[in-house]
């Protein structure tokens, strides 16, 4: 071994260095993410989550144009959970706006990303969700009832909720 270089003796010594601060890293970011994704679980195992996607233009059937995006664009908003409200209780505008919500207050106010998905965790109950618009408070839906855009959440279960702005579409 007289030939060899002297770092060539301290090659076991480097892989082995080299080894252990790749495992502490390796351990270090998997713990950094563990959280978050425990986090995430925690939130939908009650409650509502879904996508905020936002329609614009011509949405009319015609064979001879297709639509190029036909379930909306996914968008960031606020989203407004409320106790069940019905439009009794309101002071209601045009194209889905609510002006007023009277002395009713959001129960829970969560933001959805990017991909327009939002995600918060309730109390068994039934639930009004609306969007902040610059324009004001969006829904677009009601029940027979005229419960806007009505939400039951159950014990133990997330539940599926797509919302649609559309007052920029015409179908």
């Amino acid at each position: 071994m007289k030939n060899q270089p002297s770092w060539f003796a301290d090659l076991p010594f480097i892989w082995v260095v080299f080894s252990l601060l790749t495992l502490c890293y390796a351990l270090t970011v998997s713990a950094q993410k563990a959280p978050r994704q425990k986090a995430v679980k925690a939130v939908t195992k009650q409650g509502i989550c879904g996508v905020v996607r936002e329609k614009r233009g011509n949405y009319m059937p015609s064979p001879d144009s297709p639509r190029q995006n036909p379930d909306g664009s996914p968008v960031v908003r606020d989203v407004l959970v409320f106790p069940l409200l019905n439009m009794s209780q309101v002071e209601a505008g045009e194209n889905g706006f609510i002006n007023s919500v009277g002395n009713a207050k959001p129960v829970k106010t969560v933001t959805s990303g990017k991909d327009g998905k939002f995600c918060v965790s309730l109390p068994v109950g039934q639930y009004t969700v609306m969007v902040r618009e610059p324009k004001g408070l969006y829904a677009n839906l009601s029940d027979s009832q005229n419960n806007i855009f009505p939400v039951r959440v159950q014990k133990n279960k997330s539940v599926s909720v797509t919302v649609d702005i559309t007052h920029q579409a015409v179908f």
